[in-house]
């Protein structure tokens, strides 16, 4: 994802000279060949992440568009204050990208573990939130932040994630759409965010399970006829993240559908089961997908 992100960037930048990168002292190899084509439009703040988002904002200020890149929990977590003062007040036009969502460092400890991540961002005003759920839809999303207005998390994965959409796929969604991955006769709907999507289609394919599958890249917004309507077509919705239940995706869409139910917009609240991570910190390290496996993140163990 991180290298379909930086790509597309740079497709940007070659038409937006606005267009601005800034980084915590990481990702030569991903970075470096923008950094090489737009030596004026790039920064290497160190390791100093709050600061590196004063500056972000100050950037932003004078008309840039600006991307601050880093390490999961590190221009997320750590800057939180300058990303609710400086960047999200101000209703600046700052692109937050983390990459390493989840667990995917997740052999370097709690520390790197990036859950939390959704819950608090999506509680500040002004900012968008999206999770791409693989490479193509982390490029869609890319071109798309160059066009919002305001300040906007984008939340990738560490890098080898596999495609869920074939290359000959061209992805219109917009920002707050649901994708429609796969759809079946069947009265249940699992909706995946982030880079647990791939298992979510691989569950689905090598359990024989009867669902339909729908990838929520934009957490916040989300498009509120495509989830009436999704709640209106499935009587049962399962949901799956790689981030705690309590304010993630899970939590997002529960309370949306039920204010869809207090005013009539649906007649009927469909059951919901949510997979993901149950209010606890992880203490052992191990791979991605051994901490998945451990953890219960996957349908098959529905």
């Amino acid at each position: 994802m991180r290298t379909a992100f930086i790509n597309q960037l740079i497709k940007e930048r070659e038409k937006n000279d606005r267009i601005f990168l800034i980084v915590g002292d990481l990702g030569y190899n991903v970075v470096n060949t923008f950094a090489d084509r737009f030596p004026k439009s790039y920064i290497n703040a160190g390791i100093a992440e709050q600061n590196m988002m004063g500056v972000a904002a100050g950037l932003a200020s004078e008309g840039y568009i600006v991307y601050v890149y880093s390490i999961g929990n590190f221009p997320t977590l750590r800057c939180m204050e300058q990303i609710r003062n400086d960047v999200a007040y101000n209703n600046f036009n700052v692109r937050i990208v983390s990459v390493g969502a989840g667990f995917a460092y997740g052999s370097l400890g709690a520390s790197h573990h990036t859950t939390e991540d959704i819950a608090m961002l999506s509680t500040l005003p002004n900012l968008a939130v999206c999770s791409p759920g693989d490479p193509a839809e982390a490029q869609r999303i890319t071109s798309l932040s160059v066009l919002h207005n305001g300040p906007m998390y984008i939340r990738l994965g560490k890098a080898g994630e596999k495609s869920v959409h074939s290359a000959e796929t061209e992805l219109n969604f917009n920002i707050g759409d649901i994708v429609t991955i796969t759809t079946k006769e069947t009265d249940t709907a699992v909706l995946a965010t982030g880079s647990i999507l791939y298992q979510a289609l691989t569950d689905i394919s090598e359990q024989y399970l009867n669902y339909s599958l729908y990838s929520v890249p934009t957490i916040k917004p989300v498009n509120h006829n495509n989830l009436q309507k999704i709640a209106k077509n499935y009587s049962s919705l399962i949901i799956i993240e790689e981030h705690q239940i309590i304010g993630g995706l899970s939590a997002i869409i529960t309370s949306a559908l039920s204010d869809m139910y207090a005013k009539n917009e649906i007649s009927f609240f469909p059951k919901i089961e949510r997979i993901g991570i149950h209010d606890k910190f992880i203490y052992t390290v191990g791979t991605q997908q051994s901490i998945r496996d451990r953890e219960g993140l996957g349908l098959s163990n529905q």
